[in-house]
């Protein structure tokens, strides 16, 4: 039985509001402390004693990043945070290199992939941003589950619902990755490793479960299952170096 306090690093979303809403949902009702990463901040090698690691939603990638040169395309940000690409790039090789359970959310999901060789749609147009683009609150839709995936063993459902609040997605997967859900319209909406053996706990998802319960959509698979899962394959990661 664990006794220690949990510790796991989340990444800085860009305001103390949409952070406060990865604190709240990691923490739940357990003695776990979520520590705010951020390339000011954090000493890249004390990400080795982290027991977890989440890398949260945010602005766009730098196209740079996913080899392409374009950086005026519809609805793109103002200024792009380079430094924090590089930064949450070397947080996910250190995570991988330390074999630490991984959370990627949206952006880090877009991230994950354009780190193995992945690309990303810069905008998926005007008829799935009605659907998936933030417009002054997430929109909600239905998500379809590959059979037999990580994610389907962690919902236990075909078919759910998430929010959304994103346009860019996934265009040409990473290698090594596979996809686990997408939603009606095609758009990726989560991936896995294709082997998974001697790999650490890693999922991505398009989505935002950690704010779900604004929505009163909180006990949903998408949400509440992703959470519980995540904690026990920490506490599990943390029971083979004890």
């Amino acid at each position: 039985m664990i006794q220690r306090e949990i510790k796991i690093g989340v990444t800085y979303t860009g305001t103390d509001e949409k952070h406060s809403n990865y604190v709240r949902w990691l923490k739940g009702n357990e003695p776990i402390e979520v520590i705010t990463l951020s390339p000011l901040h954090t000493d890249l090698e004390s990400l080795e004693d982290f027991d977890g690691i989440v890398l949260s939603g945010g602005i766009d990638m730098h196209p740079k990043f996913y080899n392409n040169n374009v950086i005026s395309y519809p609805n793109a940000p103002l200024h792009f945070h380079e430094k924090r690409d590089e930064f949450e790039i070397q947080v996910f090789e250190i995570s991988q290199k330390n074999k630490i359970p991984l959370l990627a959310v949206c952006r880090g999901m877009q991230l994950v992939n354009c780190v193995m060789g992945g690309s990303l749609k810069q905008d998926i147009g005007t008829t799935a941003n009605a659907v998936h683009r933030f417009e002054e609150h997430d929109k909600a839709h239905g998500i379809n589950i590959t059979p037999d995936s990580l994610l389907h063993d962690i919902t236990e459902v075909a078919r759910t619902i998430a929010n959304s609040a994103h346009h860019q997605s996934i265009d040409s997967i990473g290698k090594g990755l596979t996809i686990n859900c997408i939603a009606d319209d095609g758009i990726v909406e989560g991936v896995e490793w294709i082997e998974k053996e001697n790999k650490s706990f890693f999922l991505g998802i398009q989505w935002h479960p950690e704010r779900m319960y604004k929505f009163h959509l909180g006990e949903l698979p998408a949400a509440k299952n992703i959470r519980d899962r995540y904690i026990k394959e920490i506490k599990k990661s943390i029971k083979k170096t004890v």
